[in-house]
């Protein structure tokens, strides 16, 4: 592709020949000739000045540098967009492979692929374009929308519901049982039916091996546009937020709220029945114990105002030495009083 038609595809002004050929996209340490590399942080410019990428994206065009510019004014975003024109990803044909099991009162909507060992459940319903790679698993009564993707050994349990364009990683599980029981008089555990569902909304993807809890009344609900990362677990009753994003091993106990914009770092974590405000952030490890208010920076564990943890995190490290001199000053004062 002409550097030129891929400036145009972007939306991205052109700095240098348009009549370069790009191949395909790259790192700025490793682009080679003929690919395309961005350029996301200024502090970086040194770097991609001697980058050998044919072209490179960026926020402004790049002095000194032999590479073309493609000046955009999100060159992460528009990294991704590029990337995308070069990269597909393999689709299954159409159909419904012969070793798989879709049970005669289910419907599969147009263009679908149901692939081998995939077992579709009684009065399930699936939308258009639906994608099941092998080893999926669909229960009774779930609702799926359109341009569903689920890759392999991802389960939808009984009665959820997913939007349209939803895309579950390997080993996702929607809808499995949250983790309640009863304690009785003999010190033993009796399990309390979740009887509730899940609730999975438009646009919204979920990394592999992560757990979407049922609720046991109710339902959880996982609003349109948010992205949950990899061995994630989201409690029974939880409600995460529009565009949220969580990452990699955070979890949220039973009926936390996420609102709409809230970022939880990786091993972050909720105490229950709290409420995330819009647009909150919990740094990595952070443990929110109450409700965080919007556009909050918590960090640490219980969580509190980041800039207050930062300082405090200071101190912490302070703390043999100052315990040292309060020690030297008390024994001072001990000598002075006995004097």
């Amino acid at each position: 592709m002409k550097l030129s038609i891929l400036a145009e595809a972007l939306g991205c002004r052109l700095a240098g020949s348009g009549e370069i050929e790009i191949t395909g996209v790259a790192p700025v340490e490793r682009a080679g000739p003929g690919q395309l590399a961005f350029l996301a942080n200024p502090k970086y410019a040194a770097r991609a000045k001697h980058t050998r990428a044919s072209a490179i994206l960026v926020a402004e065009p790049l002095e000194g540098a032999a590479a073309a510019s493609l000046v955009s004014s999100n060159p992460y975003l528009d990294f991704s967009r590029a990337l995308a024109l070069f990269y597909q990803p393999p689709r299954p044909a159409p159909g419904i492979h012969p070793l798989a099991s879709v049970a005669a009162s289910a419907t599969v909507g147009e263009n679908a692929s149901i692939g081998p060992f995939v077992a579709v459940g009684e009065r399930v319903k699936i939308g258009r374009n639906a994608i099941l790679h092998p080893h999926v698993v669909i229960y009774e009564g779930v609702e799926i929308g359109d341009d569903f993707l689920a890759h392999s050994h991802a389960a939808v349990r009984e009665f959820c519901h997913i939007g349209n364009r939803v895309t579950l990683q390997n080993g996702v599980v929607v809808g499995g049982d949250g983790f309640g029981f009863a304690k009785r008089a003999d010190g033993t555990h009796a399990k309390i039916v979740q009887s509730g569902v899940t609730v999975i909304e438009d646009d919204v993807e979920v990394q592999s091996l992560t757990s979407v809890d049922r609720a046991s009344l109710g339902e959880t609900r996982i609003r349109r546009g948010a992205k949950i990362d990899s061995l994630v677990q989201i409690g029974h009753a939880c409600v995460v937020g529009e565009d949220n994003i969580i990452c990699a091993q955070a979890g949220l106990a039973g009926s936390t709220t996420l609102e709409k914009g809230v970022l939880m770092a990786g091993q972050s974590g909720s105490a229950g029945h709290l409420t995330v405000h819009e647009g909150a952030t919990i740094y990595a490890r952070g443990a929110a114990g109450s409700d965080v208010p919007a556009h909050a920076r918590f960090a640490g564990a219980p969580a509190f105002d980041a800039g207050e943890w930062l300082r405090a995190i200071t101190t912490f490290r302070k703390l043999p030495e100052m315990l040292k001199t309060l020690r030297e000053l008390l024994k001072r004062v001990d000598q002075l009083e006995k004097r």
